[in-house]
């Protein structure tokens, strides 16, 4: 009886694996390059609330400045929009993201630039930042943002 219940989980364990065959974790990870890029598009548009779509309840940030984790989906999003606020129209670019699926995780590491004008000034950043999606409802939601500027 106990040979039959290992060898029951270890099929199903291999099936899982065989589910999230290289052809998956390729469209995954594009999925969560493609959901990231399209946040900060929302962003540039203005349209908080499409931004907000992306972002899980549970997000937390730690941000380029920011002395505390800052916890939950509202404070992140009133964040963003105070910011769309001061820097309408900036332009974020992505480079070299690297993409790592373990499921209905993943999480992207990548250097960015931005650019725009903010209170006035123009300005122009960049940074490197890790950002960890999970899948819910079929969709990748963003629930961890860690960002570090670069001098």
């Amino acid at each position: 009886m106990r040979r039959t219940m290992i060898v029951v989980l270890l099929l199903g364990w291999s099936g899982t694996l065989a589910a999230q065959g290289p052809a998956t974790a390729e469209r995954d990870a594009e999925e969560v390059k493609a959901t990231l890029v399209a946040m900060w598009a929302a962003i540039e548009d203005g349209h908080i609330e499409r931004y907000a779509s992306y972002i899980h309840p549970e997000i937390t940030v730690f941000g380029e400045n920011d002395v505390y984790l800052a916890e939950g989906k509202e404070l992140e999003v009133r964040g963003v929009a105070d910011w769309v606020e001061r820097a309408p129209g900036v332009h974020t670019e992505l480079h070299q993201p690297q993409v790592t699926v373990r499921g209905d995780v993943a999480w992207i590491t990548y250097y960015w630039t931005d650019s725009g004008v903010q209170d006035g000034e123009r300005f122009s950043t960049r940074g490197k930042s890790t950002r960890i999606f999970v899948r819910e409802g079929g969709r990748w939601l963003c629930i961890h943002a860690h960002f570090t500027a670069v001098p």
